[in-house]
């Protein structure tokens, strides 16, 4: 039986870059790292005190440098759930202090009442912020 998420892992060009940008952005604390031996990748790991799961940020060399395009097979984005409606205004003017690029809230078609707030990380991969009442 399945019983949660361990972890999630993000392909990223900047590890240290990308790490940083969860702290000041999202709150997300680091808590260890790893080299492979063979130079092939580096990974940071992080935690959130809201989040059961950790989630690593992984550079592989050498790398596409290209940033996140969705529409591509793999991952489409990560929603990230919040308590309140209330919270996604806190959000965005959040947003609009740290310059992060954003689309307004708007109301989740697909769950009556639910709001989306939508953002992208350095690397462009798309994050959201859900509300479901």
């Amino acid at each position: 039986m399945i019983g949660n998420i361990h972890h999630l892992g993000l392909t990223v060009r900047d590890a240290d870059r990308s790490a940083a940008w969860y702290h000041e952005v999202l709150g997300f604390e680091r808590t260890g790292e790893f080299s492979a031996a063979d130079g092939s990748r580096r990974k940071v790991f992080l935690r959130h005190e809201g989040l059961n799961l950790r989630l690593g940020l992984t550079e592989h060399w050498p790398g596409r440098q290209v940033p996140f395009d969705e529409t591509s097979v793999g991952l489409d984005h990560l929603a990230f759930a919040v308590a309140t409606r209330r919270e996604l205004s806190e959000w965005e003017r959040r947003f609009t202090a740290a310059d992060v690029t954003y689309t307004p809230t708007a109301p989740a078609n697909s769950i009556p009442g639910a709001a989306v707030l939508v953002f992208r990380d350095p690397d462009n991969i798309q994050l959201e912020l859900f509300f479901e009442p």
